[in-house]
């Protein structure tokens, strides 16, 4: 039996991959030093649903010797481990300079020195296109839209990392791609959008989407930075495995290949102007908010066009935005006790 590595396995994105392998009968080691909120009560969930067949390092990817202890016998690597969060990596850069570009690197070479050639996927972000300041915006009634980019921000977007954050991921991104090249590991790139879905403990910093709705369930206070309508593309979490699913199986079609994964010009809302009116009326009640400042690097747009995706993969979104926010809100009204 195939032996999968899931870093980041109990995160967010992490749980539900080893969850759906778990599901299928696969052998999988989640890696993961359990430092992220709710990564605790994830891993308690994986192992009280599958006992010993969940199995849990608890290492950090910064430890070089650790990860390639554990990915010696791997054949398939899914590397998610991360600072996720720009705000912190402008307070603390070092830190999230070793997490993600470090980090990234030990994995890279752990999966190179093991002999085995193991397919190697990883988790970047939006964040290494920048600002994307050369982008035409134009803002309207609730949101703000590309002048002359209707199906969104191709792969073609030239790379612009702003922020310590954004500099980090985009080493990564371009580390993992180029391993491919010079090394001939078979990898991937996922330039992730807006991820959400069930087991995020999202906080005000990162996963806005989910922070809102636990602040709004539980009456806790809500902060817009911006002024809220900033747009983002939307992919709810069944959807982005799926198309993990989709990159493994034409591993030999797409190694070294890079791919915009979001929801596209079809799932995007704006982070308040939009979303506010649509968690309100699932809540029933109007919500109170505060304003704040504009994020470093926050971009008023971010929609990807993922044709790419969709025609080398055979994937697209299938989870309406509407419909994702409303899984999510009544994940979080059933599980408030995962929150206190």
């Amino acid at each position: 039996m195939s032996r999968i590595l899931v870093t980041g396995g109990c995160g967010f994105i992490g749980c539900n991959w080893v969850d759906r392998l778990l599901a299928r009968g696969a052998r999988v080691v989640a890696f993961d030093n359990l430092s992220r909120r709710g990564s605790e009560k994830n891993a308690d969930w994986l192992r009280g649903k599958y006992g010993a067949r969940f199995e849990l390092i608890r290492a950090d990817i910064r430890d070089a010797r650790a990860i390639a202890d554990a990915a010696r016998d791997a054949d398939a690597i899914y590397h998610f481990a991360a600072q996720v969060t720009v705000t912190t990596s402008v307070t603390n850069p070092r830190e999230d300079f070793e997490i993600n570009a470090l980090g990234t690197f030990n994995v890279l070479e752990a999966a190179r020195m093991s002999g085995r050639s193991p397919f190697f996927l990883f988790a970047s972000t939006n964040k290494v296109y920048g600002g994307m300041d050369d982008v035409a915006v134009v803002e309207q009634a609730t949101h703000y839209a590309y002048r002359d980019l209707p199906g969104g921000v191709s792969e073609a977007q030239p790379l612009d990392f702003h922020s310590p954050y954004g500099c980090s991921k985009g080493a990564a991104d371009q580390y993992v791609r180029d391993y491919f090249r010079i090394y001939g590991l078979p990898t991937v790139v996922f330039r992730q959008s807006a991820i959400y879905g069930y087991r995020q403990f999202g906080v005000e910093d990162q996963g806005w989407l989910a922070w809102f709705i636990i602040a709004a369930v539980l009456v806790k206070p809500i902060t817009i930075c911006g002024d809220g309508k900033q747009v983002r593309d939307m992919l709810f979490i069944d959807d982005l495995l799926d198309a993990y699913d989709a990159a493994t199986a034409r591993i030999d079609r797409i190694a070294g290949q890079v791919y915009n994964i979001g929801g596209g010009p079809r799932n995007t809302i704006s982070v308040w102007t939009e979303f506010a009116p649509l968690l309100e009326k699932l809540l029933g009640k109007k919500i109170p908010f505060a304003r704040g400042d504009w994020r470093p690097g926050d971009q008023r747009v971010c929609v990807y066009d993922t044709s790419k995706a969709k025609r080398e993969l055979g994937w697209e979104p299938k989870v309406s935005v509407q419909d994702g926010v409303e899984k999510l809100y009544r994940w979080v009204v059933e599980n408030q006790g995962l929150f206190a």
